[in-house]
């Protein structure tokens, strides 16, 4: 069965929820799922709707005829076909566990996203990727090359029309033009639960704090260094008998599940950007059912 999604952003006002619901049913949509939340600090509304098309409707013509309802309430709104697989870009340097575990959830369809190339600063993993048909890129970067090595990613990106760009242990900082460029569309993994220990070696940080907690944070990426908008977290616990490279092993398998679950919002269109922070929206049921799982 086709199913689409709306999302919608707009100030907190009576009868947003009502003009979707009322729109949707007359084009002959069912809704199948509903998320909103209203952020009373800011004043800002956010609203997610998956449903079915059951009369034929198209998404040119459902997004062409919610025009006139965008204009009264000021929305920003986008519709989507949730059977659609999203085009990512990978950048890597030369840690490759959530390089390997992101392929491995594309592949079998656990992430609705297309790779379509991987980015890195090394040939470490290019046997890796070119072995599952997808285009890998050694673009080198230097303090001298950089403004250039920038370009090069951005052609990658616009030549394959790439909608979302992952920095799975990219280590390397992106000036703030890219950033402000690609807004909203590069997410990072940054391993340590963040604000606790950023900058280098958080790991050796947490263990020589004795922390009982480690974890990681996934968010979108700003020209404020590791200071972006969150999208997801998580932790694992530890104890006195845990050696630093243990905290190594165990942070790197949350950082592979943290990124996979904060890729998974956002190609999902679950994830919403909201000044500093974002809202997060529940999955819809069936969408963590993957093609070549049981």
């Amino acid at each position: 069965m086709q199913k689409f999604c709306l999302t919608v952003t707009c100030r907190s006002t009576r009868g947003v929820v009502a003009a979707v619901a009322t729109f949707l049913a007359k084009n002959g949509c069912n809704i199948s799922d509903a998320s909103q939340f209203d952020d009373n600090e800011t004043g800002q509304f956010f609203m997610r709707v998956s449903f079915a098309p059951e009369t034929g409707a198209v998404l040119q013509d459902l997004d062409a005829a919610f025009v006139d309802i965008a204009d009264r309430f000021d929305m920003s709104f986008s519709f989507h076909d949730e059977q659609e697989k999203m085009k990512v870009i990978i950048m890597v340097s030369r840690f490759g566990h959530c390089l390997n575990d992101l392929l491995y959830r594309a592949r079998i369809g656990a992430l609705p996203i297309e790779v379509v190339a991987v980015i890195s600063n090394h040939m470490d993993y290019q046997k890796v990727v070119v072995n599952q048909d997808i285009p890998f890129h050694r673009i080198k970067v230097t303090k001298e090359n950089k403004p250039e090595a920038e370009a090069a990613i951005m052609r990658v990106v616009e030549e394959t029309g790439a909608e979302l760009v992952v920095l799975a242990r990219y280590m390397q900082i992106l000036s703030d033009e890219m950033c402000q460029k690609m807004s909203g569309r590069i997410i990072n993994i940054h391993h340590s639960f963040l604000p606790s220990f950023k900058g280098a070696n958080p790991y050796k940080q947490a263990f020589e704090k004795g922390v009982k907690l480690i974890g990681a944070t996934s968010h979108y990426v700003t020209a404020d260094l590791d200071e972006g908008p969150i999208i997801e977290q998580d932790i694992v616990r530890i104890s006195h008998a845990q050696s630093a490279s243990d905290y190594v092993s165990l942070g790197r398998d949350v950082e592979s599940q943290v990124l996979a679950r904060a890729i998974h919002a956002h190609a999902h269109h679950r994830a919403f950007l909201n000044g500093t922070k974002t809202v997060v929206f529940p999955a819809s049921s069936g969408s963590f059912s993957s093609e070549r799982m049981g």
